[in-house]
């Protein structure tokens, strides 16, 4: 009987085909390519930003229907498109919400990252998620996945943790996390000049400009939060470096795992107990 044992395999992080002997990939230097660890269904999406960013929206949608079916009156079937299919603010309290109240009277420190994954209606969560799909693979080719990760993160938690000193009561939603990769591809872009350096960097200036003039007219967007995302971006930025001047490496890679560890605690934390209240407390 003949044995077909796999010979070759896709580079968990260029995705260049090469033997499965390989102590190191040729094309991008990843040592031992052929490691169990390195080929899980987590690393998989942690080395494909385009599966990556998938999940991250998967989650922020997930969360998104849970705020509706846990709901006490239903659906927010108001006719406004800017209220249109919204949790109730009850239930945002429940699952995470973040700001000066939920710290300051429950000492809710871990809304700080929960407060990301929630929204408050249909047009909320699909102009964050819009936005975050194409910043979000854009962070990733000049940054890598993890630090990618590790941006819209500790970004985001910067981010609210700057609107929570601002004295804002209550916030929700990614933009604090897009903001911060915004801020990272500002400082990418100032960084590396040259002809596509300036032009990325004058891209996300204006639209850095747009949001803030948006937020100017709209008085319930959380500016202090966009702000401190976009200079938290600005920062880790400088800190974690981008490829084209020091590879993703194990810290890297450690810390989005730990990054990513702390989200799913925090997030399946707030689900458990905004079912247990909703229905049986």
């Amino acid at each position: 009987m003949q044995n077909h044992k796999r010979q070759s395999l896709l580079c968990p992080s260029c995705k260049k085909l090469i033997s499965i002997s390989e102590k190191k990939c040729p094309y991008c230097g990843t040592g031992n390519p052929a490691a169990w660890w390195k080929n899980t269904i987590l690393t998989r999406g942690f080395n494909n930003p385009y599966l990556l960013v998938k999940w991250i929206i998967g989650v922020n949608i997930g969360i998104y229907v849970i705020s509706l079916l846990l709901n006490p009156k239903g659906f927010g079937l108001a006719l406004n498109p800017l209220t249109f299919l919204s949790p109730s603010g009850q239930i945002l309290e429940l699952l995470g919400a973040t700001g000066k109240v939920p710290i300051d009277a429950f000492q809710r420190y871990w809304t700080l990252v929960s407060a990301s994954y929630l929204h408050g209606g249909i047009l909320h969560i699909f102009f964050n998620m819009a936005a975050f799909r194409q910043l979000g693979l854009l962070v990733s080719r000049e940054y890598g996945v993890y630090r990618m990760f590790i941006i819209y993160t500790l970004g985001g938690a910067i981010g609210f943790f700057i609107s929570y000193l601002a004295a804002v009561p209550w916030t929700i939603g990614a933009s604090a996390s897009v903001c911060s990769l915004a801020g990272a591809l500002l400082y990418y872009g100032k960084s590396r000049g040259g002809i596509y350096g300036r032009t990325l960097y004058k891209q996300i200036g204006i639209w850095v400009i747009i949001l803030f003039l948006f937020g100017i007219m709209v008085p319930v967007i959380n500016n202090w939060g966009h702000g401190g995302g976009i200079a938290a971006g600005i920062g880790l930025g400088f800190v974690l470096g981008y490829q084209e001047r020091k590879k993703e490496n194990v810290f890297h890679r450690l810390l989005a795992g730990g990054c990513a560890i702390i989200t799913i605690l925090i997030l399946g934390w707030a689900v458990a107990v905004g079912i247990y209240i909703r229905f049986l407390g």
